[in-house]
């Protein structure tokens, strides 16, 4: 054994010094591992000379490779994979997706690094700024080393603004009051720069095409003392005379068949067609003239303004109809100061079909494969009006928790038709870079859950979808018909339901019919910003109208449409997420959320697939998926066969997760979990399970940490939870953090859940 334990620390030895980068650095070079930045200045403050210090950090150049623990395995799998001479292959991927080139200290330009730490730092007003580079050699690494010293920040004295009578000066001086210039605050290039883009950008949206923010010349005199700056914005003499004009929209003129040959445009058509505020050149007729009515913005003696120039594009683009989009501007041939604006159109295939295969998992702990085949029809009516038809079919199969053969059988198809604008007999115009939509969907789907029951549902669907933005988006659905029903009902599920009577409610036959809504917000596709956000809110109104018309008000006595109780509720849920991002690989992911449905006049409860869940592989990972609930009620010792189905009308889930990068491909979580489900009304043979004040006192908890590979195309997410706290248990015993013990192969039996999941839980 000793023996083993000393060849163990011999091959631990060679690994570390192997990992360590410097066996095969060559001859008369060194291994670059960073530098030393060292920023002082006593006549600045401190906060002044960290926020220089974090910006040169950023902008010093070539990059270490990356260590852990003083340790570089970059290094070791780009020297084990060899001279590797195919571009593809499993030594390529070790050697290029695992491992790294060793960066040497020949590539370091110190001259180089100086110049860019003294321009920086003279950018940010430190106009006498001293800077000083060497290196330090440590065997067979180096370090770069820089020392800035740091004199007065200059500060804005004044700025001054040109005063002549020309037009275009007086709209610049009159946009001065939103300036991001401001007396009294530091020089700094960044901000004179942004600054000439807001002017430029003001402009353009005041009718001067042909001005630019390189016309805009800025000054600076640094004479005035006091290490004060005084600014004098001006335009250039060189610029233009049609730079300082404003212009009008005169004609505007779309080629909807526009081919392209060798990168250049070619007519396919010489055919006009005069429609309100366009010509249309289509000879073919394929698009009706109300496809470009929606689109455009631009109408003859418009004042061009570049909101209206890049929200025509926008709008065209989303259509999902073109595959390619030119636009042009061009002086008019008529008097005074006109254009005529161009939009060259590509049309994607008018019809395709695609194949797809997917892997999927969700929050039931089923994860299996599906096939879907999609036919598309883009511009069924002349209208860029979307046709789709799918048929897709599937398997699911239970990975974690009980897994006796309950399978999942899927197979369906959908038909969808979308008009991009709004089908409704009144006018309307929302100004955004989106097109407006209006949807329908026909749909079937047959489910056969081995073992058990089988289902058939029937859904149906008309409303609208609208982006104000990129961050914000509207789906309001008028009408949301889904009807069930159930067949192939087992002895074993029968037998089931006897001893748990909640069960026959996922197999009753279910009308659901009425409006639906739904409200997101996100600024998650910021990727520099510290704070981002994830917000949904939906509404649910089943059959109020119906309901009210027909007299329901006795759930005990349902009133029917063509034989089936109709259910009549109303369902609301918000979904809030927070993102704490504390740098480019690290994140702090937070979740909330809240949902609630009452069912009334002929439901005296949500039909089963309304009500809430919770627990799973993307919820409460520590608890098997709708094991958890509702209240206090146990439902594991009433469904000991196969996965309970607990169900509720009120919802409280919270998360938060630790992601860091670990290496590469992997990341990693550490994550807590929490909340519970309740009824609204008393159930008999659920005791516990109803919603009170004491709700917080209800609630299951649990932890975990987990590991994300990330391949680009697929996020394979694993994770090992356990409770830290039942709600089940007798009252005063529901925490059970004492009680954990990794070492107890039963604790773990009992209590560690594996979840195999794709793509992260929110």
């Amino acid at each position: 054994m000793k023996k083993l334990h000393l060849l163990y620390i011999i091959a631990t030895t060679l690994l570390l010094f192997s990992c360590s980068g410097v066996k095969n650095i060559p001859e008369g070079d060194l291994l670059y591992i960073g530098h030393k930045l060292d920023v002082n200045g006593e006549k600045t403050k401190r906060a002044e000379r960290k926020q220089i210090e974090n910006n040169l950090d950023n902008l010093i150049r070539p990059k270490p490779n990356r260590s852990i623990l003083g340790m570089r395995p970059g290094i070791f799998f780009y020297n084990l994979a060899g001279n590797v001479k195919k571009e593809k292959g499993f030594r390529h991927w070790i050697k290029y997706k695992l491992g790294e080139k060793p960066v040497l200290f020949s590539e370091v330009d110190l001259a180089y690094n100086k110049k860019i730490i003294q321009n920086h730092a003279e950018n940010k007003g430190f106009f006498n700024v001293q800077t000083v580079s060497d290196s330090t050699k440590r065997g067979k690494k180096a370090i770069a080393k820089y020392s800035v010293k740091l004199n007065h920040q200059y500060k804005i004295k004044q700025i001054i603004y040109p005063n002549d009578s020309t037009v275009v000066t007086k709209q610049i001086t009159d946009l001065k009051e939103n300036s991001f210039l401001r007396v009294g605050e530091a020089y700094d290039l960044d901000k004179i720069k942004n600054e000439r883009s807001r002017i430029d950008t003001k402009l353009k949206e005041l009718g001067y095409y042909y001005f630019n923010e390189n016309f805009i010349l800025t000054k600076i005199d640094s004479t005035v003392g006091n290490h004060e700056v005084d600014l004098f914005i001006d335009i250039k003499n060189t610029t233009p005379e049609k730079a300082k004009q404003a212009f009008k929209i005169n004609s505007v003129y779309v080629y909807p068949t526009f081919k392209i040959d060798n990168d250049t445009l070619s007519k396919s058509s010489n055919t006009s067609t005069k429609y309100e505020n366009f010509t249309i050149i289509d000879d073919e007729k394929l698009f009706k003239p109300v496809v470009f009515e929606n689109t455009l913005y631009f109408k003859k003696e418009d004042l061009y303004n570049r909101t209206n120039h890049n929200l025509s594009l926008n709008r065209i683009i989303t259509l999902g109809t073109f595959k390619f989009v030119k636009n042009q501007f061009k002086e008019s041939d008529t008097t005074g100061n006109y254009l005529d604006a161009y939009y060259y159109l590509t049309p994607l295939p008018k019809k395709s079909i695609r194949l797809e295969a997917l892997a999927k998992s969700n929050s039931a702990n089923y994860s299996g494969t599906e096939l879907n085949i999609n036919w598309s029809n883009r511009n069924t009516f002349r209208g860029a009006e979307l046709l789709t038809l799918s048929i897709f079919g599937g398997l699911e199969v239970q990975v974690s928790g009980q897994n006796n053969g309950f399978n999942v059988y899927r197979f369906g198809g959908e038909s969808s038709l979308t008009w991009p604008r709004f089908i409704i007999p009144f006018k309307t115009h929302i100004a955004s870079g989106y097109v407006p939509r209006t949807k329908t969907t026909l749909s079937y789907e047959y489910q056969f859950r081995a073992k058990l029951y089988s289902l058939q549902t029937f859904k149906s669907s008309f409303g609208y979808l609208w982006k104000e933005n990129e961050r914000k988006e509207h789906n309001f659905n008028v009408l949301d018909i889904t009807y069930t029903t159930s067949n192939g009902v087992t002895d074993l599920y029968q037998q089931q339901i006897d001893a748990n009577p909640s069960l026959e409610k996922i197999i009753q036959k279910q009308l659901i019919f009425g409006p639906t809504y739904s409200y997101t917000y996100t600024n998650t596709m910021l990727a520099n910003k510290k704070n981002t956000f994830y917000f949904k809110g939906a509404l649910d109104l089943s059959a109020n109208a119906t309901g009210l018309i027909l007299g329901a008000n006795d759930a005990n006595n349902p009133k029917t449409i063509l034989g089936v109780p109709f259910s009549q509720f109303s369902k609301f849920e918000i979904d809030f997420r927070h993102y704490l991002n504390f740098g480019k690989e690290t994140k702090l992911a937070s979740r909330v959320i809240m949902g609630v449905g009452i069912p009334y006049g002929n439901s005296n409860e949500l039909p089963f697939i309304k009500q809430f869940f919770i627990g799973g592989t993307s919820s409460i990972r520590a608890f098997r998926a709708r094991s958890i609930g509702p209240g206090i009620f146990n439902g594991s010792t009433t469904n000991s066969t196969f996965l309970p189905d607990q169900s509720g009308d009120i919802k409280f889930e919270f998360n938060t997760e630790l992601r860091t990068k670990i290496y590469d491909l992997v990341k990693g979580a550490v994550f807590v979990d929490g909340g519970n489900i309740w009824l609204l009304n008393e159930d008999i043979n659920k005791p516990g399970a109803t919603f009170s004040k004491d709700f917080m006192n209800q609630l299951a908890i649990g932890a975990g940490v987990g590991l994300r590979f990330d391949f680009s195309f697929l996020i394979l997410r694993t994770d090992f939870a356990f409770p830290l706290r039942k709600p089940y248990l007798p009252k005063g015993s529901e925490w059970v953090i004492d009680e954990i013990d990794f070492g107890s192969r039963n604790w773990r039996k009992e209590n560690l859940i594996f979840n195999l999941a794709i793509g992260y839980p929110f």
